[in-house]
């Protein structure tokens, strides 16, 4: 893995920077910064993937075990990161409706799965 410079804070982590599982194996870059900016709550990050073929993924932030300059390092390995257009499961779905996280995760997926 290259030298990814100094640790960041999640406010200051680019739309780009490269992703990296707990293997040092590239996933993908950032493609978008969750946060709730009201109670300044990190959620965690949309990866695009490095292939045309291959769908985005979402790390919770208790995924993410560091955050620099140049590079995203996970906690775990890059197939356990979640399809952000993953529904709850049954049980949970009117809980999920109001809770905040998912409320970002359906509105990044939404914008990212529209037609350009």
């Amino acid at each position: 893995m290259e030298d990814l410079g100094a640790k960041v804070s999640y406010l200051a982590l680019a739309v780009g920077t490269r992703v990296y599982d707990v293997d040092s194996a590239p996933v993908g870059v950032v493609e978008q910064v969750l946060t709730d900016e009201r109670w300044d709550i990190f959620h965690g990050v949309i990866v695009a993937p490095p292939g045309p073929d291959q769908s985005h993924r979402f790390a919770y932030r208790e995924q993410i075990a560091d955050l620099y300059e140049r590079g995203v390092v996970l906690s775990v390995p890059g197939a356990e990161m979640h399809d952000p257009g993953e529904d709850p499961p049954a049980g949970v779905v009117e809980e999920a409706a109001h809770h905040p996280v998912q409320a970002d995760l359906r509105r990044a997926w939404q914008r990212l799965s529209r037609p350009r």
